[in-house]
């Protein structure tokens, strides 16, 4: 069990725990008021809970193929102080888009898995959670594509690494990179991961950089500012 400030995520069953990634996510995606918002794998359920919590008018939709995880997602959202504005879905992105194919929504946020060609990790559970291929990113794309409002943002967490081709995946698809946050360990290290704001719109692109350790454990002054509302510890 992890305890938040306004709600607590149960961890059972879920093969990926709540991870620096997740509630980087879960915190600085955004949209203009959005009134609909989808959650793409959203495992234990906490990006979801943090945008309820951001997002107060907001109904969230969330996905989740592995059904032991969304079990733990659904306890989840009806335990927390939002259960009337989150639904959760035990299906994968692509049988939930054919089940509601006409949806819109103005948020789409994604922590996907993203281990391409890879070893794969043992157990099928984290298999499934962490590993992926080419073509998952090419229907995870273009499928965010047709469900995506015309003023609406999608937001995806991904290696530094896999950045040409998510790049290259959103142009095919008209989607444009409108913010990119660069997530650095320390200021001296390298980016590892980066984080992703696409629109339909073509606008000027803004770079960011987010640093999350001032020294050896010791967070930063811009990741507790960024967290404060959430973490307990904060």
């Amino acid at each position: 069990m992890f305890q938040f400030k306004q709600f607590s995520v149960d961890q059972t069953g879920c093969a990926m725990k709540i991870n620096t990634d997740g509630v980087l996510l879960g915190a600085i995606a955004d949209a203009d008021r959005p009134a609909t918002i989808l959650d793409i794998g959203t495992g234990t359920g906490v990006i979801a809970l943090m945008l309820a919590q951001r997002f107060a008018d907001a109904k969230i939709e969330a996905v989740e193929i592995d059904a032991d995880a969304a079990q733990t997602a659904e306890r989840n959202f009806k335990a927390s102080p939002f259960p009337d504005r989150l639904l959760v879905y035990a299906l994968g992105f692509e049988s939930y888009f054919e089940q509601f194919p006409g949806r819109k929504y103005e948020l789409i946020v994604s922590n996907p898995p993203f281990y391409i060609d890879s070893l794969k990790s043992p157990g099928a559970k984290k298999t499934l959670a962490k590993h992926t291929d080419i073509d998952f990113f090419e229907k995870l794309i273009g499928s965010i594509a047709t469900h995506l409002s015309a003023n609406g943002y999608c937001w995806l967490i991904l290696p530094v690494a896999m950045s040409d081709m998510i790049i290259a995946l959103a142009a095919k698809y008209l989607l444009y990179p409108r913010k990119v946050i660069n997530v650095h360990s320390y200021t001296h290290s390298v980016a590892h991961r980066v984080i992703w704001g696409f629109g339909v719109k073509k606008t000027p692109e803004e770079i960011f950089k987010l640093t999350i350790y001032r020294e050896e454990k010791i967070y930063s002054e811009e990741y507790v500012k960024l967290l404060q509302s959430y973490f307990v510890v904060f």
